[in-house]
């Protein structure tokens, strides 16, 4: 019904952003990748997604028209649903979720909250033949540290808290491995202030 939204952005909260266009205010659910890259009053375009079941009617929305693709293959597997869908895109960019599916590695899916081993499986069993022969550009996607569980979830905070992918690329970079989640941020938080 919509294909997208173009309009000012208010706010993000838990999940969701509002975003003003002709005097309304919508409320769409999205991924913390889509709320990390919303961060100021500007003019932003949605793309989103109309979820009707019975007595509910949520609207998702993408900062891409592939991670709005991600999320319709990963509502079309039985067994997730929208939330779960915004889960697993919150965990990682679209581009990476696919190169996990491809690669059969249901690990990066089970990160995702509210996503067991076997609704992990399922995806990548489900996905793998659908996304056979997509281009993936590998240039155009978000660092994300597979060896470092820490520092990726450190990377994807400082997304959320409103840093661009370059400042919390940079910031992260240049910390060193084996610390905890919180102890990366705050690192990289005081790099950034300097």
């Amino acid at each position: 019904m919509y294909n997208y939204i173009k309009g000012k952005y208010i706010c993000s909260g838990d999940g969701f952003i509002v975003v003003e266009t002709g005097g309304i205010g919508y409320t769409i659910y999205t991924s913390l990748n889509t709320i990390g890259r919303f961060s100021s009053k500007d003019n932003i375009t949605v793309y989103t997604y109309l979820y009707l079941r019975e007595g509910i009617m949520d609207l998702y929305g993408f900062a891409t028209e592939e991670e709005r693709k991600m999320f319709l293959h990963l509502i079309s597997i039985s067994g997730v649903g929208p939330k779960a869908a915004i889960s697993i895109l919150s965990v990682a960019p679209p581009e990476s979720i696919a190169i996990a599916i491809l690669n059969g590695d249901s690990k990066l899916i089970q990160k995702a909250q509210g996503v067991g081993p076997k609704v992990a499986q399922r995806v990548v069993m489900e996905l793998k033949d659908k996304l056979k022969g997509i281009e993936i550009n590998v240039d155009d996607m978000p660092f994300i540290p597979e060896s470092d569980d820490n520092r990726s979830e450190a990377l994807s905070a400082l997304l959320v808290l409103g840093y661009t992918e370059a400042e919390a690329k940079a910031a992260v970079k240049d910390i060193s491995c084996g610390l905890t989640t919180e102890e990366i941020i705050k690192n990289a938080l005081k790099a950034m202030l300097k």
